[in-house]
This record gives C-alpha cells, structure tokens and sequence, in this order.
C-alpha cells in the first residue's frame, strides 16, 4: 500500500511540474518543448524508462549550441528541489548520456551544474535509503570529474598545435586511472537495490569502463615506446607508477565484473580475460631508474673529485711568493713555480645497460559484445 502511495504521489508532482510549463513562454533559458522532455525522462517511476525522451533530449543538443544553456537550467532546477533518488539518478544517466553525444559546447560545461556529493533521500527512512544514496554520490562524482576532464582536453586541443610531451601524456594516463577508479566505487552495495533502474545505471558504467580502460590501455602502448634508459628519472618513475596501477586496476576490474555477472547486469554477462603486465617487464623500468641514480651519484662523486682538485691547484703560499722587479722584465724566483695538473675529463655520453624495448599492453584477449550502447543505453 505504501509503495502505490509513493508512486501515486510522484506521478503527481511530475504532472504538476508539467502542468507549470505549459504557461511559460521560450527564451535563451527557457524551452518548454526540452523542459517537457526533461521531466519525462527523469520521472518518479522506478518500474520504467522513457526511451523516448531521451532521445529527444539528446537530438536537441546535438542539433544547436543554444539549446545548451535551457538544458542546464532546466536539469539544474530539477535536481535542485528533487529528494527522490529515482529522479535524482536518472538525471545523472541523462547527464550521463549527454556527455557522450561528444558535442563541444557540452564540453565546455567543465563541472556539472548541480550537486549531489551530500545527496539524501528524503521520502524513505535512511536504514532503507542509505544504498541508494551512497550509489548516487558515486556516480555524481565521476561524472563531474569526467566533465571536467573533457573540458579539460578540449582546451588543450584548441591551443596552439604542438607535440605533447611526455609528462604530458603520463598526467593524462593518470587522470584516466583516476576515472577508472571512480567508475569502480559506483555499485550497489545493500540488499534492496536489485531494481529496474539500478541495472539500467550499471549497463551505462560498465560500457564507460570499457570505454576509459580501453583510452588507458592505448595511451600506455603508445607512451612506453618513449620511455626508455635515456629517459628523465622523473618521467621513469611516473612511468612505473602508471604500470604498476595499471596492474592493480586489472586486477579489480576482474572481480568488479564478476561482481556485476553476479548481481545481472546484462552489459557484464561476459567476463574479459584481463592480461597481467610480466613481472620482468616492470623491473626493466626498475633498472632504468637505478641506472639514473647511479649515473647521478657517479657524476656527483666526480664533481667533488674536480672541485677538489681544482682547490689543490690554486692553493698559493702568500709569505713565500716573492717578486723581482728589474729595469727590463720581471722575474719570479725559480723555486716557487709550480706546474698545473691536468683536469681528467668527465664521459658524458654513457649509457645504460638496459633493454629499452617496450612494455608489453595490457589487453583484452577477446573481443566484448555489449547489450547495449552509449548514448542509446543512456535514455529513459
């Protein structure tokens, strides 16, 4: 009985909600048509998705830039005066949706435009809510350092055509890891979260994993083959942390599949075999750094030995130098000359007794067959 009151209740604030819109008029913020959409896409009921509007949600931002900002208006005041976590998380599934239509003026959002970090049901006791609360904070999360991170690289390609650094390529590999891990915080962790709605949500995250460890996974067969010996110690050791995390995240991503095959997730129904990057591999990027700090010591140690010399060298012995001054030259009594030493050369060319061949990728052994796909998965 309580559960036909809520949804009884619900269906009826988002008829009030569409009532409302009937009357406003369309400006630069405000387009009833996408505001109709909207509501229906991220509707009170927890049994069912409207496909439909979705997809017209999302033909709108691909079809104009200026359909943008009514969108974040319209989304915004939903999210904003909403405590149900059936609408709160199909707002993020659109939100989710929209970011993969891979537009670019929905790439210049940067973060998105509402909050949901402290989010809280508010029409169930907490002992009953707590699950779902936790799952929308998760998701929340990623998908606004995901939008950031899109934001992000657009700027960069937008600037002046050059080469990316190295550094430059192993800080994006670390933001991607950083995605990855908050893609693997959102699952459902209570008992009574096996819904319609929450299986809809894990087919749309297990996709973007996928999807993030695939860019990861690329990024790093690429990015190996410039590190080698002759390689900065700073480049060799981020390189080593980015193998090494690559490694771990292997490692759950297997266990966060089997997770979801067993909760029935349609997207998870196959589990990937995951290939370990070898141990030898790993300490060929070990040796490359100690082949560093070896070369740093030993030119260190050489320094010393010159500056030390050199002071041997210039020592001079004021009380006992003297001076003859004649009417045709000066002269300097015989005995107090002294010859210079010769400065042994440093070797600046040496090199490092390592293979610099590259690390073997980590890959998937066979190729994965989605249900579904983005953005169409995405959409209610």
């Amino acid at each position: 009985m309580m559960k036909l009151w809520k949804r009884a209740s619900g269906a009826l604030k988002d008829r009030k909600s569409l009532f409302s819109i009937g009357f406003s008029r369309k400006t630069s913020f405000r387009n009833p048509d996408l505001d109709s959409a909207i509501i229906h896409a991220t509707s009170h009921d927890d049994t069912s998705v409207d496909y439909r509007n979705a997809h017209r949600v999302y033909k709108w931002i691909r079809s104009s830039p200026t359909n943008l900002k009514p969108l974040v208006h319209s989304l915004s005041s939903r999210v904003n005066r909403t405590r149900s976590w059936i609408v709160a998380l199909k707002a993020l599934m659109l939100v989710h949706g929209v970011l993969c239509c891979k537009v670019s003026s929905v790439q210049e959002i940067r973060r998105l435009p509402f909050d949901l970090s402290d989010f809280s049901d508010g029409h169930s006791r907490p002992s009953k809510t707590w699950g779902f609360n936790a799952f929308i904070r998760a998701y929340f999360s990623f998908l606004d350092q995901y939008s950031f991170f899109m934001s992000d690289q657009l700027r960069r390609r937008h600037r002046k055509p050059q080469v990316e650094s190295v550094s430059q390529e192993l800080e994006r590999i670390q933001k991607l890891q950083s995605l990855l891990h908050m893609l693997l915080q959102i699952r459902p962790m209570a008992d009574n979260m096996k819904r319609t709605l929450i299986l809809e949500a894990m087919d749309c995250v297990v996709i973007e994993i996928f999807d993030i460890y695939g860019k990861i996974c690329s990024a790093i067969a690429k990015l190996l083959i410039k590190i080698h010996p002759a390689a900065g110690k700073a480049e060799a050791v981020m390189a080593l942390k980015i193998v090494k995390k690559a490694t771990s995240q292997g490692e759950d991503l297997a266990l966060y599949f089997e997770f979801c095959k067993e909760f029935g997730v349609s997207n998870a129904h196959e589990i990937p075999k995951f290939v370990s990057i070898p141990e030898e591999d790993i300490k060929a990027i070990e040796k490359a750094i100690n082949g560093v700090e070896e070369e740093e010591e030993e030119t260190k140690k050489e320094e010393m030995e010159v500056e030390e010399e050199k002071g041997i060298i210039l020592v001079e012995r004021p009380e006992l130098l003297q001076t003859i001054i004649t009417d045709k030259w000066e002269v300097f009594e015989d005995d107090l000359c002294f010859t210079c030493k010769e400065i042994p050369e440093t070797d600046q060319h040496r090199k490092y007794n390592v293979d610099p061949s590259p690390l073997p990728l980590i890959v998937i052994d066979e190729p994965v067959s989605f249900t579904h796909t983005l953005p169409d998965l995405i959409t209610f």
